[in-house]
């Protein structure tokens, strides 16, 4: 079954489905590209790890009969009072939970020069984390000026219309998604792809050494080929409404003409 969409599927926005289509499409890239980069380059998944910390809603969440204390604090507890000659008795503990760490790992493309290793083009697929406020997007944004202040090539992927889009200097028109390719040589210039949820995702080219012609990253086709493999769009429940953030109202009317085969209407 295909994706009921010309582009990005929205629905893979889903906690269900994000992190497995992540590490999918991340494999399925460098297979793509992996044959027109020899035999001078090669290409290489690598790994972001950080420690994060989740919210206490989300630790709690299938914990039957949770005690959740944010709605008391500590100091709002009244104080215990002891009639005189009465008798003190051992308090006895309350069951709580507190937030824990939780080890983040995020997967990105290197693409290296056969002989030196040296790092010629580093590809980042955006996670939800990198566009919510936290150490996700603290870490990210860290390694993205690492690499804009070197002679390393970049090129973003933003497949997710939630969260805050990554820096850009200037006016920039708002869209659902973004790529950018950042070729060392024209900095702080960079070429931004931009489109919309009806749009087909455009193909970018994947810059390496300067004297060396750009292959070219056909982004659909890779995402259908993914989302096939993995079945997304039979395991799909299309009668669900579409991840926020909210559509348009033109959009959402859009959408509902467009999955009414698919939802029985």
């Amino acid at each position: 079954m295909l994706s009921p969409f010309p582009g990005m599927n929205p629905y893979l926005e889903q906690p269900a489905f994000w992190s497995s289509f992540h590490t999918r499409l991340m494999v399925a890239i460098a297979d793509t590209v992996a044959p027109q980069l020899r035999p001078n380059y090669y290409i290489e998944v690598e790994t972001r790890t950080y420690q994060d910390q989740e919210e206490p809603e989300e630790i709690l969440v299938g914990i039957p009969d949770a005690a959740v204390l944010a709605a008391r604090s500590i100091d709002q507890v009244e104080p215990l009072r002891v009639e005189p000659g009465a008798t003190l008795t051992q308090k006895r503990p309350r069951s709580i939970f507190l937030p824990q760490p939780t080890t983040i790992k995020e997967r990105y493309l290197e693409v290296r020069e056969v002989g030196t290793d040296t790092v010629i083009t580093v590809i980042e697929v955006l996670s939800p984390k990198n566009k919510q406020k936290g150490k996700g997007r603290t870490a990210y944004e860290n390694k993205r000026r690492r690499i804009l202040g070197s002679l390393s090539n970049l090129v973003e992927i933003d497949l997710i219309r939630a969260g805050i889009p990554m820096t850009m200097i200037g006016e920039v028109q708002p869209s659902d998604y973004r790529l950018i390719v950042s070729r060392r040589s024209q900095r702080p210039q960079a070429d931004l792809y931009d489109f919309d949820l009806r749009e087909p995702i455009p193909s970018v080219p994947l810059p390496l050494r300067p004297e060396d012609a750009e292959p070219s990253v056909e982004l659909q086709a890779i995402v259908q080929g993914v989302c096939d493999r993995a079945g997304y769009n039979e395991r799909i429940d299309y009668r669900q409404p579409v991840p926020p953030p909210k559509l348009s109202e033109a959009d959402q009317q859009w959408v509902e003409a467009l999955l009414a085969p698919l939802r029985g209407a």
